[in-house]
């Protein structure tokens, strides 16, 4: 019995100081790395934008007309919208500004990994997809920066296959929750990605703002990921084949958080799932794959997956049973709760000062005012909080794939605006 607990406590300490080791480094080298700069280059590649969709008539056409404000040629930029069982006028709104549509209706095979991979077939079918160099992916609540296509042209012909982006969020300022999800993508950017492409490993697509090239188009024909979490099971699959995930942090998109906390708990409940999905499927055959190409993003990745949450929980109510039973002793339990409770204590300080640092150092990109930012910085564990039951909820929920309901807003459309009045002054 107390062999289990003491296996438990030795598998939490390494993996607990490897991130933390791991945590403080990427931080470290995020504080002084800059987002690589990449040459200019001729704009003569085409792309598709492709949208997958589900009665976002609300949104989808802000997202449409940042692509076309884009100052890359709009000759060699076409939008793809798969509207998948959308009930409103979505797919209508996206013909009328002159897109192209594929409308899907399956209620068995439901997500977003279906519906592109419907898109991508289809397009495949139909002759038109060798015409692009490369894809981009995007939610119908995102928008870009005028210069996103053209900032992620210059990296692609750097040699990348896929890309990702630097991550913004609308509603930042929108309220607690809104915060909570908007800065750790923030992080995600400065100090995850940014510090990935300086080291030189590879880095992690986000579900959206991301790229990849015909090339992995048609390896994968079409789009073959259908986990509660697909994106990183294509960052698992990319890393297993060789493939570098790039990071391009001058290429900045936006998208809208949720703002209650109900609608963020079942997209979190969804992705800690797919996340305990992905380690299960991929978590043996990446460590092996780390092992025997030396490859340290497939070790990056997985600690990313692995279930260190559920652990430690599962550890901590194991030793109160086994308390309970007589295996062990009382107060070797208040021992560890006092040991949880530093560690609580510490992680609180950790997050208020990574979120702090994060706002400091990116808020010139941030739509929020300096007050907002700090009073967010401290509601920051709280939010990060709420991930402990909502693992643990994982475990046991049937989590499957949801859509999440997108108004845009007012910050929306101040962004748009601003990008107008920029475009004006210029």
């Amino acid at each position: 019995m107390n062999g289990l607990l003491a296996f438990l406590d030795a598998l939490i300490a390494i993996i607990g100081f490897i991130t933390m080791i791991y945590q403080v480094l990427v931080v470290v080298v995020g504080m002084f790395a800059k987002p690589t700069v990449y040459p200019d280059v001729p704009q003569d590649r085409r792309y598709a934008v492709l949208i997958s969709a589900r009665n976002e008539e609300n949104v989808i056409g802000n997202l449409v007309r940042s692509i076309q404000a884009q100052t890359y040629p709009q000759e060699l930029l076409d939008v793809w919208l798969v509207a998948d069982n959308c009930t409103d006028n979505t797919a209508q709104v996206v013909r009328d500004l002159g897109c192209n549509v594929v409308e899907r209706f399956n209620k068995e095979q439901v997500g977003k990994g279906y519906a592109l991979q419907y898109l991508l077939r289809t397009m495949m079918e139909r002759g038109v997809s060798e015409q692009y160099d490369a894809f981009f992916i995007f939610d119908a609540d995102n928008l870009l920066d005028k210069n996103y296509i053209a900032e992620m042209n210059k990296a692609r012909q750097a040699g990348f296959e896929v890309l990702t982006s630097y991550r913004n969020s609308v509603n930042l300022s929108d309220n607690w929750v809104s915060s909570g999800a908007a800065l750790w993508f923030v992080r995600e950017s400065r100090f995850l990605n940014n510090t990935r492409a300086a080291l030189g490993t590879s880095c992690h697509v986000g579900g959206t703002g991301f790229m990849f090239s015909r090339r992995i188009m048609e390896r994968n024909d079409g789009w073959k990921f259908h986990l509660l979490t697909e994106d990183m099971e294509f960052t698992m699959d990319c890393i297993l084949h060789g493939d570098r995930v790039g990071f391009c942090g001058s290429a900045m998109f936006f998208d809208e958080q949720p703002v209650d906390f109900k609608t963020s708990w079942t997209q979190r409940v969804r992705w800690s799932k797919g996340f305990l999905q992905v380690f299960r499927y991929y978590g043996k055959v990446m460590l092996q794959w780390a092992i025997k190409e030396r490859d340290f993003s497939a070790i990056d990745v997985t600690l990313m997956v692995c279930p260190f949450m559920v652990i430690s929980v599962a550890r901590f109510v194991l030793g109160i049973i086994y308390a309970a039973l007589g295996y062990i002793s009382w107060y070797s339990i208040v021992q560890d709760a006092s040991g949880w409770v530093r560690s609580i204590i510490w992680a609180v300080v950790g997050m208020i000062a990574l979120a702090g640092l994060s706002a400091f150092m990116e808020r010139d990109k941030l739509n929020a005012t300096t007050p907002e930012l700090i009073a967010y910085t401290f509601s920051f564990p709280i939010y990060m909080a709420s991930y402990v039951p909502i693992a643990f909820v994982a475990l046991f929920a049937k989590s499957q794939w949801k859509p999440i309901a997108h108004e845009g807003g007012k910050a929306a459309a101040q962004i748009m605006a601003h990008e107008g009045e920029n475009e004006a002054v210029a």
